[in-house]
């Protein structure tokens, strides 16, 4: 079986990591590739598990050796893919996620034209904030120009999505895992003939739903929230209610937002 390379991109906060962890428990045969990043680890984060940490001397040395696939400085962070984690992939016969932000996404595609790309968005600019704000509670603070400054930074990447074959709207997680999962078996059935053991119709069609070219109308109330839809250049972010009473979101969340 050849090994499929899926792209995985989303604002910070949009609940990629949890959708790649959920589908991983699903579907057999899928690696992930952990990014190496010159940020400091947070939290209980353990070095070779969330990220690989080094100084940014050390990542220089590897950027000029040809070490990574692809890298991009986020944040003032800077991250990057190695080409091993594809390498190992394809000889285990296994498909590859990346977790990559639009600027790794794009020399990707440039690299690799046939990797499947998948861009995952948020409900709407009040969803994400009550998200961001809880993770960043948990991890000890709230500081609410950086919240801010990563919504503004959230219209500008999904301004990017029309560059992605699949769009996914992370609005109820069991259906977004649903439909990542879809995914993954379709491209699978399509590219390497793997049949689909169960309900084998049901995933086609929900894959196809999922395609950017089938999604205009389910993402238009998405894109006029984050106002960008019909190209208009502003960011106009309607919280209603800009009050913390709401963001006691139960939103399992546990996506990574680089400092």
């Amino acid at each position: 079986m050849a090994g499929i390379l899926f792209i995985i991109s989303a604002p910070s906060g949009s609940g990629k990591s949890t959708l790649v962890s959920e589908l991983r428990k699903q579907v057999s045969g899928v690696d992930f590739a952990i990014s190496w990043t010159t940020r400091a680890p947070r939290g209980s984060e353990a070095n070779g598990r969330e990220y690989n940490f080094t100084s940014r001397e050390e990542f220089q040395r590897m950027l000029d050796a040809g070490v990574f696939l692809e890298h991009a400085q986020v944040f003032g962070h800077y991250y990057g893919t190695a080409r091993q984690s594809l390498e190992e992939a394809r000889a285990a016969g296994h498909d590859l996620l990346l977790d990559i932000d639009v600027q790794g996404a794009a020399q990707v595609r440039a690299k690799l034209p046939e990797a499947v790309s998948i861009f995952i968005m948020p409900p709407n600019p009040k969803a994400l904030r009550t998200r961001l704000r809880n993770r960043s509670r948990a991890e000890g603070v709230v500081i609410e120009a950086e919240v801010y400054r990563r919504l503004s930074e959230a219209s500008k990447e999904i301004e990017n999505y029309r560059e992605y074959g699949y769009i996914l709207v992370n609005d109820i997680l069991d259906r977004a895992v649903a439909q990542l999962e879809a995914i993954v078996l379709a491209e699978r059935f399509f590219r390497n003939g793997e049949v689909i053991a169960h309900r084998s119709h049901r995933v086609l069609e929900v894959a196809a739903a999922c395609l950017q070219s089938n999604s205009q109308e389910r993402l238009k109330p998405v894109l006029e929230a984050f106002g960008i839809f019909g190209n208009t250049g502003q960011q106009m972010f309607n919280f209603d209610d800009d009050s913390d009473e709401d963001d006691s979101d139960n939103d399992d969340d546990n996506d990574e937002v680089p400092q």
